[in-house]
């Protein structure tokens, strides 16, 4: 029996009305549900789930019909889901609620801020009309940004110039976004201590503790003829440039100096103002002996989440945006058999996706929008086995777009091999293909559009890479030669452009570890960016086998020079027809196929 619902909750009742369509079939027993914005999504989950239990269907598609459905918290899919697919056209779901009642005072808008689910709301990011605002900085121009002065590990102070703090003297909760080789950190301003034509900085804790500590990656002082640029945010006193917005968190009041043609919002237009209140959309929760299976997801735009341990505990990222939990130099160095000595020691955190896995077999993204995000996009978190993600879009992500495997849990010395003893850990035979990733990494300027850690059998085929900070894909993790559990990846056919456009240390494709079967071949990486601000403006490259990559072979990759680094490489590399010499077939042939 094929079986077809048409599930809605009616508002203020609390009422569920389904209504029942039966076609008869000897084939199948599968059933249509299909819900409006109005519905309740975990409801629909939930009646599916039984609708299996019971023996009642077999098969269970989840139809969503055009609109937003908000959520309040994130969709769990477990292992008695394991079977749906879920299909939308033009259904967003988001995480984000709408701002309404707004009023003009001067040049700006002004809101009040609503409690959500009973609660008052911090942010950091705003949408208007589907175009991100800026959270009010004291630059609009990146290139004009102020240069470090003295960098004091020892008492914990950073020294800018004073006529870079002129506006937020006494401003409460003022952040820097300071600029250190790969990464830029979020540090929360303590206090503003000015001297002569200087000021001296504090930072709050953790964040203060874990920026002086880690040796890496450090900011450049002067004496390296390319000191650290960063920027100053989140004040009231910063918002003086059309399209910033900054919000009182203790006033609960938003406001925002509107862009040219941009209209109030009313009942009379169709404005939106849209602030994000939640961090992470959809979760599949397994476990190692019941992982959630064969759910597929299609059409479904995932929009409007945020990431707040910036606001509550700063961020000072290692690399890929992974945060610092607590990092330190080491002296004596360690000495590290196969592998040259480590001066220093971290573990650390992860920022939040908008869609993440874990514990999960065949679970796939077809057609889907991952876009308007404060955090990563798609994150296969740890023992996923295989998965689709195709024909997909990442756009407007303020840190990584897709993410797969471990990157060192936070109970493992991120330098240390990993090798778990249950091999289901490691994330195994994913596949993205035919996507596109642009405005990625718009935020945390050291993320990346690709970004694959601890992974066996991972294939990355003919997507289209463009306008990013930093690396496009970046393979491998750990900075070490050790034999651990990656193999057999495949980088392949992918078209590579205008990346790199905050930070350098980086390149086209990106590699760190042993990976013994990994074959990177026929990609195309060309036109890097060249901000003005990087530490050092010769350290680019298109191809680059950082710490320990071992038994790779990179083959028949076009890129306009032959431009790559080998830094402290293992054994078995092999580089096979790299360059401006490959042919006019593979150049043509990589990204999206048309």
């Amino acid at each position: 029996m094929m079986k077809s619902y048409l599930y809605n909750k009616v508002l203020g009742k609390g009422l569920l009305l389904f209504v029942l369509f039966a076609i008869p079939s000897l084939m199948t027993s599968a059933t249509e549900l299909y819900a409006t914005p109005d519905s309740s999504l975990s409801d629909m989950i939930r009646h599916a789930r039984e609708l299996k239990r019971t023996g009642k269907s077999t098969e269970v598609t989840i139809h969503l019909s055009a609109g937003v459905y908000q959520l309040y918290e994130p969709l769990r899919l477990r292992p008695e889901d394991s079977g749906l697919t879920i299909v939308g056209k033009d259904a967003v779901i988001s995480g984000g609620i709408s701002i309404r009642s707004w009023k003009k005072e001067g040049k700006l808008w002004v809101a009040e801020v609503p409690d959500f689910n009973g609660r008052p709301i911090d942010f950091r990011q705003l949408w208007v009309n589907g175009r991100k605002a800026i959270r009010a900085r004291d630059v609009t121009d990146f290139e004009k940004m102020h240069r470090i002065l003295t960098y004091d590990k020892k008492n914990q102070v950073l020294w800018i110039p004073k006529k870079a703090v002129s506006k937020i003297l006494q401003t409460p909760y003022a952040e820097m976004v300071l600029h250190e080789m790969w990464c830029t950190s979020n540090l929360r301003i303590k206090s503003v201590t000015v001297q002569g034509d200087s000021a001296a900085i504090r930072f709050h804790d953790p964040e203060a503790k874990l920026q002086f500590e880690h040796p890496w990656p450090s900011p450049m002082t002067p004496d390296t003829g390319h000191p650290s640029p960063f920027y100053l945010t989140n004040a009231k006193e910063l918002l003086d440039e059309p399209g910033e917005w900054y919000h009182d968190i203790r006033t609960h009041k938003l406001y925002y100096m509107p862009r040219e043609g941009e209209q109030l919002p009313t009942s009379k237009n169709t404005t939106t103002m849209i602030v994000p209140v939640m961090e992470t959309l959809v979760q599949f929760i397994g476990t190692a002996e019941h992982p959630v299976r064969n759910i597929t997801m299609k059409g479904i735009h995932f929009s409007y989440t945020t990431w707040m341990r910036p606001s509550y505990q700063g961020h000072v990222p290692l690399q890929a945006g992974m945060p610092l939990i607590e990092a330190y130099k080491l002296r004596p160095s360690i000495d590290r058999p196969n592998n040259h000595k480590l001066d220093n020691q971290g573990w650390l955190g992860r920022a939040a996706a908008a869609v993440e896995l874990r514990y999960t077999e065949d679970c796939s993204f077809y057609g889907c929008h991952f876009e308007h995000l404060g955090g990563s996009g798609l994150d296969y978190v740890i023992a996923c086995r295989r998965g689709m993600t195709t024909n997909c879009l990442f756009t407007d992500i303020a840190m990584n777009g897709y993410v797969c495997g471990s990157f060192s849990s936070e109970g493992l010395e991120t330098h240390l091999p990993y090798q778990p003893t249950d091999f289901r850990e490691v994330c195994n035979g994913q596949t993205i293909e035919q996507s596109e990733f642009y405005d990625v990494s718009n935020e945390d300027w050291g993320c990346v559009a690709i970004c694959a850690g601890y992974v066996s059998g991972i294939t990355i085929d003919h997507n289209t890479i463009h306008d990013v900070s930093y690396t496009g894909i970046s393979l491998g993790w750990g900075w070490n030669r050790d034999l651990i559990c990656m193999k057999d990846n495949k980088v392949h056919a992918n078209l590579i452009y205008n990346y790199a456009r905050h930070m350098y240390d980086c390149a086209g494709i990106y590699t760190l570890g042993n990976q013994p079967g990994t074959l990177i071949s026929e990609n195309v990486v060309r036109d890097i960016a060249t901000p003005s601000y990087v530490h050092d403006p010769n350290h680019w490259f298109y191809l680059y086998t950082d710490e320990g990559s071992s038994n790779i072979t990179l083959r028949n990759n076009w890129t306009p020079s032959e431009k790559f680094l080998k830094n402290a490489n293992g054994p078995g590399n092999v580089w096979e027809n790299n360059g401006p010499e490959v042919g006019d077939s593979i150049k043509n042939n990589a990204g999206i196929k048309k």
